[in-house]
């Protein structure tokens, strides 16, 4: 009870919030609107490319953590680049709900990129702040408080969004996204600044080689680490192809906003948050080794489940199944994957080589999944989903034969 009286895990529940408001509006909720909009699918693919933000924001970092705000600096470092960033990402997510998709989408694509590289520098300080702002043992509800956060403002900004389109049109939906930044913005003036460090590393070169070069050199002494890091990379792949083309589909079958809203977002958040608990009890009863197969498995057949879907066309009860079986097999893998990213990673750079290997497994995910538009209108739903299953079987065998020639340890290896 005393943990819930502190002030500091509010501060994070609500930043949670602000960092994952935006998120949907650069991939589901955006897919949607230009799905309605009439945009073809191959354009709709190539949004996924808007998330490279996401995956390269480790390389202006290191800005961030040591330049002073542009702004608000009287705040302190931390909560100075988050006020610095918040005003003008609610700026950018007004404006991309007053761009027309249907006459301009390339305008829409582009504000939407501006909003995701706003919204990736904004996770850079939350990141910071809340390691900072937390001992050691508080770490762990910390990021819970985060994480609850985060998984509130995906449904806000999923079906809540798309309700207030339902309503009162596109503009309206994304104006109240954009100003509920404004609960970040609260939280980052009602909260306290970190202590800032007593001397910074030595120079610029010395900065950059611990950050970057340092963990991939030690990475890359293991044995067998390319086959490691192409496992990475693919292991996402049919999921990332599926999931551009998702909202398209939903839209071709005649599901409108709000059964969207009610099915996807709001059944599916749940269904993900129960699969991710259960693939951690997974991973605890019969070990990570297995449950990566069991998992990897189950995520790749889940995708099966798109083609009953578009086989059997505007079927509440089909929509309800393929949701429900997509989600919780993809929470159930993620527990397993996350579990094994972190046992890949040497205790002396665990939180860097962390960031480097989940953001590089990002890039190929965005790079294949901008093509997904162009397979789905050249194959047709139920070849392109077929595709999308058999795409996850190159992972499968490198997962396989990593398995075998290097089980996985049961924490982080030495480094």
């Amino acid at each position: 009870m005393a943990l819930l009286a502190d002030r500091r895990f509010l501060i994070l529940l609500a930043l949670g919030f602000s960092a994952g408001l935006p998120l949907p509006l650069t991939a589901f909720t955006l897919r949607q609107w230009m799905s309605e909009a009439g945009v073809s699918l191959a354009a709709i693919g190539f949004t996924a490319l808007i998330g490279l933000a996401y995956a390269f924001k480790f390389l202006w970092s290191p800005a961030m953590d040591h330049l002073p705000p542009p702004l608000f600096r009287r705040l302190g470092r931390r909560r100075g680049w988050l006020a610095s960033v918040q005003l003008p990402l609610a700026g950018a997510i007004l404006c991309l709900g007053l761009t027309d998709p249907a006459s301009l989408p390339a305008a829409t694509a582009a504000v939407a990129v501006l909003v995701a590289f706003l919204s990736a520098s904004q996770d850079i300080v939350i990141d910071a702040y809340r390691i900072e702002i937390l001992e050691e043992r508080e770490q762990g509800y910390g990021l819970a408080c985060y994480v609850w956060g985060y998984r509130g403002a995906l449904l806000v900004s999923n079906a809540g969004a798309l309700a207030v389109a339902e309503l009162a049109g596109w503009p309206a939906a994304f104006a109240m996204c954009a100003a509920l930044v404004g609960v970040g913005f609260a939280a980052v003036l009602a909260g306290a600044e970190p202590p800032a460090p007593e001397r910074e590393p030595q120079g610029w070169a010395a900065r950059l080689r611990h950050a970057v070069v340092d963990p991939f050199r030690d990475f890359m002494r293991r044995e067998w680490w390319w086959v490691i890091l192409a496992f990475v990379a693919l292991y996402k792949l049919g999921e990332a192809l599926a999931g551009v083309m998702t909202a398209p589909l939903y839209r071709s079958l005649g599901f409108s906003r709000l059964e969207v809203a009610q099915v996807a977002s709001v059944f599916g958040l749940f269904a993900t948050l129960f699969g991710a608990l259960a693939g951690g009890w997974l991973v605890a009863r019969i070990g990570l080794r297995r449950a990566l197969v069991v998992t990897g498995l189950g995520q790749m057949l889940s995708n099966l489940m798109y083609v009953a879907l578009a086989n059997a066309g505007h079927d509440i009860g089909m929509l309800y199944a393929q949701v429900g079986v997509e989600n919780f097999t993809d929470g159930l893998a993620d527990a397993a994957f996350v579990a094994y990213l972190s046992s890949l990673t040497s205790r002396a750079y665990t939180a860097t080589q962390y960031a480097l290997l989940s953001s590089l497994a990002a890039v190929p995910l965005r790079l294949f999944g901008a093509g997904s538009g162009v397979l789905a209108e050249a194959l047709g739903w139920t070849w392109f989903f077929l595709l999308t299953t058999g795409a996850a079987l190159p992972a499968m065998g490198l997962m396989l034969l990593l398995l075998r020639r290097f089980p996985p340890r049961a924490g982080p290896p030495p480094g």
